[in-house]
């Protein structure tokens, strides 16, 4: 719930600079002057690419918590099998063995987005965020395109 709020008090910071900037690039592009329209120009594609990118995170966080849902709902949810460090951190030998058995079922069922979800919690828990990301956008994906049908 911490990192919700977190999550929603950044991005309203953040929005609140972008509309400062989108502002402020307009003012520029209205001076009339080569360099202002130049640098206005800038500013508003900034803004733009940024917008695209918060929405697409939102999206991603939305569609991911869903899905998350739906397999508490199921009971499918992924049991946390994992071995902790005296620390309280994720033993790596541990995170390494769960991410080979989900390997091996998302091998098995390619086109199951429950198996995908769950191979994405085992790479986020070996440490390896951007394949975790990829796997989470393909069950997201498939889960689309299953309940389209």
């Amino acid at each position: 719930m911490v990192a919700r709020v977190m999550y929603f008090v950044v991005t309203l910071a953040l929005l609140v600079g972008l509309a400062v900037v989108a502002v402020t690039g307009g003012q520029l592009m209205a001076s009339g002057q080569a360099t202002g329209i130049g640098i206005g120009i800038s500013a508003e594609v900034l803004v733009g690419l940024a917008l695209w990118f918060v929405w697409k995170t939102f999206r991603f966080g939305r569609d991911s918590q869903r899905l998350s849902r739906i397999l508490e709902a199921e009971g499918g949810l992924p049991v946390d099998e994992l071995k902790h460090t005296p620390g309280g951190g994720i033993d790596r030998d541990s995170a390494d063995a769960v991410f080979a058995k989900r390997k091996a079922e998302t091998e098995a069922s390619p086109e199951d987005w429950r198996s995908w979800f769950r191979l994405a919690v085992a790479y986020a828990d070996a440490r390896d965020t951007p394949r975790a990301r990829k796997a989470m956008e393909r069950a997201i994906k498939l889960q689309h395109e299953a309940a389209a049908r």
